[in-house]
């Protein structure tokens, strides 16, 4: 139980590898706020598979583009259980398109939600995240790969990486900063639009011949959300499956 007690804020937990995150932090002791901008529904069935099993959650709607929401959020756990150890920023959002096809009202979603988030929720944390705690962002290894159809969401990330490096080294009061890069994942948010040939040449680039499930980023978040870690500040750690 490598988190036995501590708080978790998990953002854009209600499915997807955010969802497998929330139920393996509870399972390793971690009181955990599942938070949903839109899906209620899967909101609580996240939180019905973790107390099902013994855990302790909470589900707190709000938009972490929206500052006035991501202030509740914080909030809201500190008033139900006192405080907040972890921030763990996975809500995101992707668009697949050519960058001529990209609307500008594509690159305002994606900018809003992935880097305005994880900005917001930093500010946050500057102030209300325990001492010694840990903030864990969520990129992603697109940032390196040079996909096509991948220039606007993969410069979100690039800037979420950037964002990580700088917070780790003016955040102070021993609290570290790191990002999490997963590769190809079979998750709806990933899958979606993709033939089966794309899929299959991804699986080709991967050391393993498979995509990862969210069971395989959920247990490198353990580890990174874990007191087990604290050494480890201002990286990117790629949780790819040798993905090149």
């Amino acid at each position: 139980m490598t988190l036995q007690d501590k708080v978790v804020i998990v953002t854009g937990s209600s499915r997807g590898i955010g969802k497998e995150v929330a139920i393996q932090l509870a399972k390793n002791g971690a009181k955990v706020v599942i938070n949903h901008s839109n899906s209620e529904a899967e909101a609580n069935e996240t939180l019905n598979t973790i107390t099902d099993e013994g855990g302790k959650a909470i589900v707190v709607k709000a938009d972490v583009s929206n500052k006035q929401d991501v202030e509740a959020l914080f909030n809201k756990t500190i008033e139900t259980f006192g405080k907040v150890d972890v921030l763990i920023n996975n809500a995101g959002i992707m668009y697949n398109k050519l960058l001529k096809d990209n609307t500008q009202d594509d690159f305002t979603k994606l900018f809003d939600v992935n880097v305005r988030g994880v900005f917001n929720t930093m500010q946050e944390a500057a102030t209300k995240l325990s001492d010694n705690g840990i903030v864990l962002n969520f990129s992603s290894s697109t940032v390196k790969l040079m996909f096509p159809k991948y220039a606007l969401y993969s410069a979100t990330k690039a800037a979420v990486e950037q964002m990580t490096r700088v917070f780790a080294k003016e955040v102070g009061r021993g609290i570290s900063v790191n990002a999490i890069a997963p590769g190809a994942t079979a998750t709806d948010l990933f899958l979606n639009g993709k033939s089966q040939e794309t899929i299959d040449k991804l699986k080709n680039m991967i050391a393993f011949n498979r995509l990862a499930e969210p069971i395989d980023i959920a247990r490198v978040v353990v580890f990174l959300a874990s007191d087990d870690s604290k050494w480890i500040s201002g990286q990117i750690i790629g949780a790819n499956g040798g993905l090149i």
